[in-house]
């Protein structure tokens, strides 16, 4: 089933304003879920808008907030996230940290107590098209095994980094795990199976089935690369946002704890330093223009793809799930009769 991209977000902001997110918050915290939506990541798009709602309901997540954040150094922003939605704490923070990065070149954002970010290069994307490198990494709950291991001990852990390169910035975004567990929730939702290798079920065994992964726990990508990736992610987030631990994280997956992850920003005026923006440009041409080892299919670029995605779905609408449709269907109902839904999302 597709659904043009602006009747979802219309109905994104609508729902979020009837719990008191101002117009403003509201329309960046829809306008990030639709992205995910039109770039293909249907795991950070609407599939988690009734889990916020529900948050919201239930006081975990605060409506109003944009963040409290303190200098403890010239660079260095300290950020209480209040309980805000996370896209809103964020790109708070983005917006004061410009401010000084013509005296230092350089600023650091550590963000405690903000709820879910969705798509990292979201905010990657946004620092590269106003100029500036962003570097943005998140943690989770523990969903990942280390390598060599069977039991759920770190997050998955994203991080994305935005460089500009003339009118097609640099954008990367992954997960250290495999895959997102909003990824295996997709799966579920949809009656697939996952690939064999994502995931081990609660016994460490691999599994095909996406609900025994849940229960499980993802690989992490490239083995021991991505294990020690993420867990220097987990380890550099908690020490600069005082951000809890893993296996003691809660709160991105459920309607029942308070979000207690940490976040991370870093901006770079790369002004400060010697290099060219049209030189990388030019750059990233030539790796576009490179022998493929298909022909029919070109070398691209981080975020090439998602670009590609999204102008095809802006044409031919956004494809949903028919349970998720029926989801928001019976939200918009019973908001409009004044009813009231419980909502579950398939969580570890």
């Amino acid at each position: 089933m597709r659904l043009p991209p602006s009747r979802l977000r219309n109905l994104s902001v609508a729902l979020l304003e009837k719990r008191g997110v101002p117009a403003d918050s509201a329309r960046l915290q829809a306008d990030l879920l639709v992205e995910a939506e039109l770039r293909g990541l249907p795991s950070h798009g609407l599939q988690r808008l009734p889990l916020l709602l529900s948050r919201l309901d239930k006081g975990l997540a605060n409506p109003t907030t944009r963040g409290n954040g303190i200098w403890r150094r010239d660079s260095f922003l300290s950020v209480d996230g209040e309980r805000g939605l996370g896209p809103v704490v964020m790109m708070n923070a983005l917006r004061v940290m410009q401010r000084t990065l013509k005296e230092t070149g350089l600023a650091i954002a550590a963000i405690r107590n903000a709820n879910h970010l969705g798509m990292l290069a979201y905010y990657a994307e946004a620092a590269a098209r106003d100029g500036l490198i962003g570097i943005v990494m998140s943690t989770s709950e523990a969903l990942v095994h280390p390598f060599g291991g069977t039991q759920a001990m770190v997050g998955t852990n994203p991080v994305a980094i935005g460089i500009p390169a003339g009118d097609r910035p640099f954008v990367l975004d992954l997960a250290t795990s495999i895959v997102s567990m909003g990824k295996i929730n997709n799966h579920a939702m949809r009656g697939l199976a996952i690939p064999a290798g994502w995931a081990v079920d609660r016994d460490g065994r691999a599994t095909t089935d996406p609900h025994a992964a849940q229960a499980g726990a993802i690989a992490p990508f490239g083995d021991a690369k991505g294990y020690g990736l993420g867990l220097a992610i987990e380890l550099l987030v908690a020490a600069l946002a005082g951000s809890n631990l893993a296996p003691d994280v809660h709160g991105t997956l459920d309607d029942i704890h308070p979000a207690n992850k940490g976040d991370l920003l870093i901006l770079i005026d790369p002004s400060a330093g010697t290099g060219s923006t049209p030189e990388l440009a030019a750059y990233l041409d030539r790796l576009r223009l490179s022998r493929p080892l298909d022909p029919a299919q070109p070398v691209a670029i981080p975020g090439d793809g998602a670009r590609a995605r999204r102008a095809a779905a802006a044409e031919t609408g956004i494809e949903l799930p028919r349970p998720l449709f029926d989801q928001l269907t019976a939200l918009e109902v019973a908001e409009f009769i004044g009813g009231h839904t419980e909502w579950t999302y398939s969580a570890h």
